[in-house]
């Protein structure tokens, strides 16, 4: 065969894709990496301590090298750098409830040729219900991957040496950036407005947390709900910008820019692509996600932003890559 010629494995890898989607979950389920973080070294020693079977073991981990998240040495399992940083249990950034949480979407995707077709959800929007399970666990595993983007972002605005000021978090989720803005400025406050059983599961993580006394929530829909004027000095609105079509982000801009006391900074924390629509690949494919569960969603140039926010009444807007597939937005 000659080297210039394609070839079928990378193909068929990504055919498979769903194999790497269910070893991690699993592996996460059975907490596989943390096991080997403690000391594991082999398929016995992993199938007794998570209580599995020895050819369950063997095959998480055959599957866990073939993925490049479990390096085998002198027939010796150990973690990747990556694996040890962010997929064992307990860790602020582990994402192991995220890989639960994505493993069980997975049937959702044979829908996807039908929602193609129609262009959005062939039932109810995913986002659009208040009341859908699904939050329970989303927003918690969703905080792994949000809190390192929050401390990038505070330390960007320097939020640790900025006193007194009021944080609105629109569509707050687990709490995640007021846990930590507070836990970095003592002297701050933050309200959190979400949908009422939302901010039920944010009340009991920021209490956790040792920032609840300093939590204000506003129960209800952001579309409807007053954000008040002048209020407030930051708004974060992370994760919710790709649920949003071009009308609904740019009726919240103008209404955030309202909101703002002079001076203020809006964070926007999302997935977003290029101008030119050449990557990043994670914010390209998650609009599939959008496509599937929103009615109006999905992943959006840094140069819609920049036209949304300036209709908005905002005069300067900035990008700032982090070490995670999110993008942060300060828009001032």
């Amino acid at each position: 065969m000659n080297s210039g010629q394609p070839t079928s494995d990378r193909i068929m890898r990504l055919i498979t894709g769903y194999w790497a989607t269910g070893v991690l979950g699993t592996a996460a389920n059975h907490s596989v990496f943390t096991h080997l973080e403690n000391g594991a070294t082999s398929a016995g020693q992993l199938a007794d301590l998570a209580g599995i079977s020895h050819r369950g073991a063997q095959t998480l981990l055959d599957g866990l090298v073939a993925i490049g998240l479990v390096e085998l040495d002198a027939g010796r399992y150990r973690n990747t750098a990556e694996a040890s940083a962010f997929l064992v249990d307990g860790l602020p950034a582990s994402l192991t409830g995220f890989a639960k949480v994505k493993m069980g979407h997975m049937a959702s995707l044979a829908d996807l040729p039908d929602v193609v077709r129609a262009g959005g959800p062939l039932t109810d929007a995913v986002v659009e219900v208040a009341d859908n399970p699904h939050w329970e666990n989303l927003v918690q595993a969703l905080a792994a991957q949000s809190a390192p983007v929050a401390e990038i972002a505070a330390d960007t605005l320097r939020l640790a040496e900025a006193g007194e000021i009021s944080i609105l978090d629109i569509g707050g989720g687990s709490g995640i950036y007021s846990a930590v803005w507070l836990a970095l400025n003592p002297a701050a406050r933050s309200t959190q407005l979400d949908w009422a059983p939302i901010n039920t599961i944010a009340r009991r993580l920021l209490a956790e947390r040792g920032v609840a006394d300093r939590v204000s929530y506003l129960d209800g829909d952001f579309h409807t709900t007053d954000f008040g004027t002048s209020a407030h000095d930051i708004v974060t609105y992370s994760n919710i910008a790709h649920q949003e079509g071009p009308e609904g982000n740019m009726e919240i801009f103008a209404r955030v820019r309202s909101a703002l006391r002079p001076g203020g900074t809006l964070v926007i924390s999302d997935y977003v692509v290029d101008d030119d629509r050449s990557g990043p690949a994670f914010a390209l494919t998650f609009a599939g996600e959008m496509l599937l569960k929103s009615r109006h969603g999905g992943t959006w140039r840094q140069e819609d932003y920049r036209t949304w926010l300036a209709k908005a009444g905002f005069d300067e807007v900035s990008f700032q890559r982090t070490p995670s597939p999110t993008t942060l937005v300060f828009a001032r």
